[in-house]
């Protein structure tokens, strides 16, 4: 099972620390597709349109291509045309406006280049988090737009006719460019696809959908913007280009089998996803067309729930023989109410205990309150209780700013008795990686609370962005595990007011299918193992906000997940608000143990001058060979 960093271990790993003043080099060269046009391969892929000592980029990933420019006579970039938002794209931006560049950026996405402190500041893009569009991949500090382009937009520049193309999902707003240059048809297709049957990730694609009357939020929308981007790479099939140029990728000069290719792959991909998604519980009419495929576990039988528990919304609560109450779960602040009638109606002595199962909003929010309502103590499994006990020092989906006071955090396996109940922790990674079971046995049963982990559809990964891993002994794989040892008579999910199990044939089924989505995706993905695809936060930082004083001196963490078979050299840097006129932060190396979170700790201070406010502090990341330029981020308020 994977190890999780905790806030509290970052003196032992400052002791570990390998430091290197060095920036890891960037190994980039320039590809000539024909006379004027080439493509300089650096972190991203910048197309460069050349007529005599002037140039039009197409993207300028981290500005390092101003560097090979001198070589091919080029004296000045005149436009650079970008096919989305993305801060991979974008970062190098101001380097090029300041040598005198104008930057044209696609007109659904203007505000994500000059107007992003609009998304930085608005606490709906920071706190209860269900939709995930614009993705925050965005730039830190805002750049000026020259100009915006639409689809069906043609630009004539020195003798090339460049085509607008609408190619969504990647983000909502992303488009393409044909360009047709020197007898040559060639279109820079953005993060659309990245080789023949390979796109660079997918958890950008977690977008809501809607099939027949019925809609879902991005945050129950996995490969939800599929749609969008097959009608987008049917289009960039349509077109009849020489060649496809990936903003991350290899060129294609195959368009069409490389299109064809993938979205063979996708269907594949969402075929498998669906088949045991716990979402057919709750959606059935969403995955009407599905029913009935090959290899598509059957929902199972609903078992009748015990007389000691009552359930109200997302909460359960198990009522003792002697009348006390013990509640998984706080919810809404109306289950306060809710209690305080079934203490009045059923003659209970009160509430005794409160169990979190894990962060999302709608099981904590109510936490501050449920606990001073009834005065009992608070449980959770330790991964839980760091994040909910200090939600600031986090960035994941559906997070409530309400900080729990956690009274007993318990490690995995750690019991207590509870009137004639024996209950048991467990870590259980499974709808999110910051998820805990718990098994209560007594009265002759063995009652497995899951959280929103399963239903008798299935497994909850419906949310990329939850960090649901692929592989064995992790994510659903280590839940199927533990159920599988534990033998529970009952299991109850806290959206699912009836209890369920499975049966070994369908146990078997999750697992094949598993280890089946294990070698898909990783067939989807350029990396050496699918989890970097579509796990957002195998860079995270921590804490990912805090506050601060003008001149203090400020430890920030990287927190780096290799996902890979064996050992990874990972290194990191900062990079500062340009207010404050100080170069990045030195780069830090650390050796990273396969199947590990592994810490590097970044130093910087604040300037004494530096004014107040939030401020986003990319981060560039060098693991094995790639270089990541601002693939992460971290929110630091002046006070």
């Amino acid at each position: 099972m994977f190890r999780l960093t905790h806030a509290r271990t970052a003196a032992v790993v400052l002791a570990l620390l390998l430091l290197s003043a060095a920036s890891p080099a960037s190994v980039a060269e320039v590809v000539r597709l024909s006379k004027d046009l080439h493509v300089y391969q650096g972190t991203v892929n910048v197309g460069i349109l050349r007529s005599g000592d002037g140039a039009l980029l197409f993207e300028c990933g981290d500005g390092t291509v101003a560097d090979a420019l001198p070589g091919l006579g080029i004296k000045k970039v005149e436009r650079v045309l970008f096919t989305h938002h993305h801060r991979d794209q974008a970062c190098g931006a101001a380097r090029l406006v300041k040598a005198g560049a104008e930057l044209v950026v696609p007109d659904a996405e203007r505000a994500w280049f000059d107007n992003v402190e609009s998304y930085w500041n608005d606490p709906k893009t920071r706190w209860d988090i269900y939709n995930f569009h614009p993705h925050r991949l965005m730039l830190a500090e805002s750049v000026p737009v020259a100009a915006t382009v639409k689809p069906g937009d043609t630009i004539d520049w020195q003798g090339a006719r460049i085509t607008v193309l609408d190619t969504p999902g990647h983000t909502d707003g992303s488009v393409s460019y044909l360009v047709e240059a020197d007898g040559r048809k060639t279109i820079f297709c953005g993060d659309a696809i990245y080789d023949a049957g390979q796109i660079w990730e997918l958890y950008s694609l977690q977008k809501g959908f809607q099939r027949g009357a019925r809609r879902i939020s991005d945050y129950h929308g996995f490969l939800g913007a599929q749609d969008a981007l097959i009608e987008s790479l049917g289009r960039l099939e349509a077109a009849g280009a020489d060649a496809l140029v990936p903003s991350h990728g290899n060129v294609m000069n195959d368009p069409a089998a490389a299109v064809d290719k993938l979205l063979a792959r996708l269907e594949t991909c969402y075929d498998r996803y669906v088949a045991i998604s716990a979402l057919r519980h709750y959606f059935p009419q969403l995955f009407e067309s599905f029913q009935g495929r090959p290899g598509h576990m059957p929902i199972g039988p609903e078992i009748e729930v015990p007389k000691c528990l009552r359930h109200y919304g997302t909460s359960w609560v198990i009522v003792s023989e002697d009348k006390a109450a013990f509640v998984l779960d706080a919810g809404h602040e109306r289950r306060i109410d809710d209690l305080k009638k079934l203490i009045e109606s059923e003659g209970l002595t009160g509430v005794e205990g409160l169990w979190v199962t894990h962060y999302h909003d709608d099981h904590t929010a109510a936490i501050p309150l449920f606990l001073e309502a009834f005065g009992c103590p608070c449980y959770a499994d330790e991964h839980v209780a760091e994040v909910i006990s200090n939600p600031m020092a986090w960035r994941i989906p559906c997070i409530s700013p309400s900080v729990a006071k956690i009274d007993k955090s318990l490690q995995h396996g750690q019991s207590w008795k509870w009137h004639e109940f024996t209950l048991t922790s467990y870590f259980l990674p499974g709808q999110t990686l910051y998820h805990g079971g718990l098994l209560v046995e007594g009265q002759g049963l063995r009652l497995l609370f899951v959280g929103d982990s399963f239903t008798p559809a299935g497994i909850d990964d419906y949310c990329a962005l939850n960090r649901n891993w692929l592989g064995p002994g992790v994510g659903f794989n280590a839940c199927l595990d533990l159920l599988q040892e534990l033998k529970a008579t009952h299991l109850f999910n806290c959206h699912v007011d009836v209890a369920f199990n499975f049966t070994a044939e369908q146990y078997q089924a999750m697992r094949d299918n598993l280890a089946e989505r294990e070698k898909l995706f990783g067939d989807l993905f350029p990396w050496d193992h699918a989890n970097y695809g579509m796990d957002e936060s195998w860079i995270r930082t921590f804490p990912y906000e805090q506050e601060v004083q003008p001149g203090d001196a400020v430890t920030l963490e990287v927190v780096v997940t290799n996902h890979s078979p064996d050992a990874r050299q990972a290194a990191a840097r900062a990079v500062l608000p340009s207010s404050w006129q100080q170069p990045p932060t030195d780069w830090q190396t650390v050796s990273a143990p396969a199947k590990q979170e592994t810490p590097i700790a970044l130093r910087f201070q604040v300037p004494p001058t530096a004014k107040p406010g939030r401020y986003v502090l990319p981060v560039d990341l060098r693991h094995a060979a790639w270089l990541l330029p601002q693939f992460s981020e971290a929110i630091v308020v002046v006070k």
